[in-house]
């Protein structure tokens, strides 16, 4: 699997109003990688992460997944591209308050018309420790455990790689400090590609391959 964005720049407004989010960025994931990308409030990292996962189309630039431009396909085919390939897990958990912790983990692949692989569920609900709260709501679990159901969510289609913007937003230190060494726990064990978009450098230094970005350009600070 490879995923290379290449040129990527958005703007937005035109003339003396024209804004920069993103100039000339390039960027390559490869199966298995660990990528932290940081910068802060307003740097362009999300913007970045949208694009090259097929959520937002850039100004100009492209984006292949194994060679294949993600922004030829029809919006169907997109939509589908991002269910079955990519995992998204963000700083809210966006959880649906009235479905339990297994409807919440299994609703992409019901999106998708597909049932779930109960013994890889099983798999990851136990690497995440929440196996024993598959039946309770939303309301009933704590940040963290939240967030391991929104991890667990973004990992049921088994994609081949998982974006995440700013894992650790929503939670204490504490919290926060679990669900980083569950992340790299998932990442050395599933073999997924795992790009992290933070502001938090002891959430970046975790990573294999780390980048900052300031005023929409990207840099690579160490090379894999």
């Amino acid at each position: 699997m490879i995923i290379e964005g290449k040129d990527l720049s958005k703007y937005y407004g035109n003339g003396e109003n024209k804004i920069v989010a993103l100039n000339k960025a390039n960027l390559k994931i490869a199966s298995g990688d660990f990528i932290s990308i940081m910068g802060p409030s307003g740097s362009g990292k999300s913007t970045l992460l949208h694009i090259i996962s097929g959520l937002d189309m850039p100004s100009s630039g492209t984006v292949t997944f194994d060679g294949k431009n993600i922004y030829e396909m029809d919006d169907k085919d997109l939509s589908a591209f991002r269910r079955r390939k990519i995992g998204f897990i963000f700083q809210q958990f966006n959880l649906l308050p009235v479905l339990t912790a297994k409807e919440n983990i299994i609703m992409p692949l019901l999106l998708d018309r597909r049932q779930p692989d109960e013994s890889y569920m099983k798999q990851i609900t136990e690497l995440l420790g929440i196996s024993n709260r598959l039946s309770h709501l939303p309301g009933e679990l704590s940040g963290g455990q939240q967030q391991r159901v929104a991890i667990a969510r973004a990992l049921i289609a088994k994609p081949d790689v998982i974006f995440a913007d700013e894992p650790t937003g929503n939670l204490d230190s504490k919290s926060g400090n679990e669900v980083m060494e569950m992340l790299k726990s998932i990442w050395k064990e599933l073999g997924k590609a795992l790009v992290i978009i933070t502001h938090d450098s002891r959430v970046a230094q975790m990573a294999e391959r780390r980048f900052t970005i300031a005023d929409g350009v990207l840099s690579e600070v160490t090379a894999g």
